[in-house]
């Protein structure tokens, strides 16, 4: 399936190489205590890979500075025309853009890959102020692209994926095409008054509620052999969202084994945030920054928590600029209007292109067609 079975032999060779190795008593306690390791989540990321229809490789891309980046290509042989670049947001990984990583391959290469610090990638210590932590970031994804040799490209972001997208659009202008947020985190300015704010999701409550100040996943790592059952407990939507494909606690097991391995990139989102919903650095004080002709498509789901204002805040600021904001609540209901309850959602797997947003798949964008 794919290139899976061509090169299932070499697939995941050097994989074993970033399996963490315990430092004193209390670490080499904890991997006992937490049913987690790097081979785990190399195992049941393969059964997700597995589901690709289309040709793709997988293997670490090494940057200069020793790091390694966990990247997967799709479509490698298409290219003629501009690659997509797709990034991940807090707490996830490749496997989860599996919904649509077939289709919207299916006109040019798609290239995904963990963010240094979270999935499988090194897991290096980040600078703890906010400014420093961001660009260690962004250092990373265009050292990358170098070391891909990606002249220019089509980058996509989603959640904090989508901070990172536009900070590195704002330095490195003359390498994106066209720049795609989808519910990108971290972009208004946290209001002052607190009836303005909106409530964040249950599951999020309910750690911070456990955990205070500490790391935002922690508690899959105190939680030990019970961490993977808090995962399907706070995120059974998980479950529903993949149904196509797995009918077992697959993604689950995924999410977990992403965030039970010892903290990187979860540490330099702590540093990066004032709380879950708000970053330090607010983007919105910044996107003015990015170079007038780099056009930007904003895509928020139906159900998403991220404030959807945002879009039109952007399209303020930049005026003589390509800006489209697409909401899916409005796109869905204008459709039922239109044609009646009759009409069925578009669903992955019709043979259009969709992207998963807030897991629901959304219309393409006219730039990925």
């Amino acid at each position: 399936m794919g290139w899976l079975s061509s090169t299932r032999q070499g697939l995941f060779t050097m994989a074993d190489d970033l399996e963490q190795q315990p430092q004193g008593w209390l670490s080499s306690w904890l991997p006992a205590w937490r049913p987690t390791s790097m081979s785990q989540l190399k195992n049941v990321e393969a059964r997700i890979l597995q589901c690709l229809q289309n040709k793709f490789l997988a293997r670490y891309v090494s940057l200069p500075n020793q790091n390694k980046i966990w990247t997967v290509t799709v479509s490698p042989e298409l290219r003629d025309r501009t690659p997509l670049v797709m990034v991940h947001g807090f707490g996830g990984g490749v496997g989860l853009w599996i919904l649509n990583m077939d289709s919207l391959s299916a006109r040019r290469t798609l290239h995904t890959f963990d963010l240094l610090g979270f999935g499988r990638s090194s897991r290096p210590t980040f600078p703890r102020d906010p400014e420093g932590a961001e660009d260690e970031f962004v250092t990373s994804i265009e050292t990358w692209r170098e070391t891909m040799g990606i002249p220019s490209m089509i980058l996509l972001g989603h959640s904090l994926g989508g901070f990172l997208a536009t900070s590195y659009s704002i330095k490195y202008p003359e390498r994106v095409k066209h720049l795609i947020l989808v519910d990108p985190w971290g972009f208004p300015l946290r209001p002052t008054d607190p009836s303005e704010i909106r409530a964040p999701p249950t599951w999020f409550k309910a750690v911070v509620s456990v955990l205070g100040r500490s790391n935002p996943l922690a508690v899959l790592r105190v939680a030990g052999p019970w961490g993977p059952g808090l995962v399907q407990r706070f995120r059974p939507d998980f479950k529903r969202k993949f149904a196509d494909f797995f009918e077992d606690d697959t993604i689950s097991e995924y999410i977990y084994h992403c965030n039970a391995q010892n903290p990187s990139g979860e540490t330099a989102f702590k540093a990066m945030m004032e709380s879950f919903g708000w970053a330090r650095r607010p983007m919105l004080e910044r996107i003015h920054l990015i170079r007038k002709d780099v056009p930007i498509t904003m895509i928020y789901g139906a159900n998403t928590w991220i404030d959807t204002s945002t879009g039109k805040k952007v399209k303020m600021q930049r005026p003589d600029s390509y800006v489209r904001d697409m909401n899916l609540r409005k796109i869905l209901l204008e459709a039922f209007l239109q044609v009646g309850p009759t009409c069925p959602v578009p669903r992955v797997g019709s043979g259009r292109e969709h992207l998963l947003c807030a897991g629901t798949p959304l219309p393409t964008p006219q730039c990925l067609s």
